[in-house]
């Protein structure tokens, strides 16, 4: 599919289109908002796009519908996982860019954290989920990995790596993929105060919310 195919049908594409390296999340994310940009599904900067990672302090989060599960329910404990925002504006209907999803890709936001997320689902607090929101176009220029964190002790893979070089940020960091998924209970902003906005545009890192208020942060951001 052409660009200019990718254009004309931005509300039901066929994940193919996109890289995607199994177990390379915030790599596939990477490749996902550079490619949203260059198609004109969002803004050619990624002003739209906020890039949202999601962990704990025990590295262990449950998610729904995730093609990597062996469960009918498609639930699987991740370590971490990232996706993309696209926030709509003019009252338009936010967007989950989630290339391991097995829903709609791409996904209304209201209904990925219902049936992904599952906030009504009485979760122990060791499986409470936290999420590191991340202004695209910062997260473009500071990201980098040498995919170090998948290897084991000897040094060999714990799964195969992406066939391209891996991403090197523009200062000319390797390797900065823990300070995005180092996600502590510490961390989260228990409520939403009006310089936020300022914070997501302006911070590398971003801010750290908890699941309540992943939907109120994306209608308070103009």
């Amino acid at each position: 599919m052409t660009t200019s195919e990718l254009q004309l049908q931005p509300n039901n594409l066929d994940v193919s289109l996109f890289n995607h390296t199994p177990f390379y999340c915030e790599e596939n994310v990477y490749f996902l908002c550079k490619k949203l940009c260059s198609s004109e599904i969002a803004d050619a900067q990624g002003s739209d796009l906020f890039v949202v990672f999601i962990s704990n302090d025990n590295k262990q989060i449950p998610l729904w519908h995730q093609k990597a599960s062996h469960r009918a329910d498609g639930v699987i404990l991740w370590d971490y996982h990232i996706i993309c925002v696209q926030r709509k504006k003019d009252g338009g209907t936010h967007l989950v860019w989630d290339l391991d999803s097995s829903l709609p890709f791409p996904c209304p936001l209201a209904t990925y954290v219902s049936e992904t997320i599952r906030p009504s689902f009485q979760l122990f607090s060791e499986f409470q989920r936290f999420f590191r929101v991340v202004h695209a176009p910062l997260f473009l220029r500071h990201f980098a990995s040498d995919r170090r964190h998948m290897k084991d002790s000897e040094g060999n893979w714990t799964a195969q790596p992406p066939p391209y070089e891996p991403i090197v940020a523009e200062d000319g960091s390797v390797h900065n993929l823990n300070e995005y998924m180092e996600i502590r209970a510490a961390d989260v902003l228990t409520d939403l105060p009006p310089e936020l906005t300022s914070a997501v545009f302006g911070q590398k890192h971003g801010v750290v919310i908890g699941e309540a208020h992943l939907e109120e942060l994306f209608s308070q951001i103009p």
